[in-house]
């Protein structure tokens, strides 16, 4: 008894390949888009959390060390230049060889821009916290201060969508909201 075996070729045939490849590349035309403003607004909210937790960190050395504690641009008045937070031992407001560093962040993005109101937007801009944890201006008043990081790229309803306001009371509280969405955020916010 002889046996036949026949075997068949499994695989896929060039117009099958060819449909698949047109499916995956239109899925991947739909889905990009979204892809990036998902990740540009978790940088947004990123960038936004991390100026909260530098002013956490200024306000906590301000009252631990007893000395004021400042939060600065890292060029100019340019916060989206990033920021550098620090001891003010010789209070100017300025960093320099004689203050104490406690953190520094890069450059946000191209695509962001940061404006501040209050000290925020002084020439030279700063946050200044004195040694009870409170906000105040470089002449003893206690302010209120805010700043505002939003995407460049975008205009109308989506660049509201895509903005965060970062509001920072007298008394030193700092929180990050999203003025879309929290009617009390507005960067002429006290609290």
């Amino acid at each position: 008894m002889k046996s036949s075996c026949h075997y068949r070729s499994t695989g896929f045939t060039l117009i099958e390949l060819m449909v698949t490849i047109a499916i995956a590349a239109t899925l991947l035309m739909i889905g990009a888009p979204s892809f990036v403003a998902f990740q540009r607004n978790s940088e947004l909210t990123s960038a936004a959390n991390s100026f909260v937790a530098a002013l956490g960190a200024a306000r906590g050395e301000a009252m631990k060390r007893g000395r004021q504690a400042v939060v600065v641009p890292r060029a100019d008045n340019n916060w989206a230049a990033g920021w550098t937070v620090f001891v003010d031992t010789d209070n100017d407001q300025q960093f320099d060889g004689s203050d104490i560093l406690l953190v520094q962040q890069g450059a946000l993005p191209s695509y962001f821009t940061a404006t501040g109101q209050g000290t925020a937007q002084n020439s030279p801009a700063y946050v200044m916290f004195n040694p009870s944890g409170y906000t105040q201006t470089s002449g003893a008043v206690f302010q209120s201060a805010t700043l505002k990081i939003e995407r460049n790229d975008l205009s109308g309803t989506e660049k509201t969508q895509q903005t965060r306001i970062v509001v920072i009371a007298k008394t030193g509280r700092a929180r990050a909201c999203q003025p879309a969405t929290d009617t009390t955020c507005t960067t002429s916010a006290t609290e």
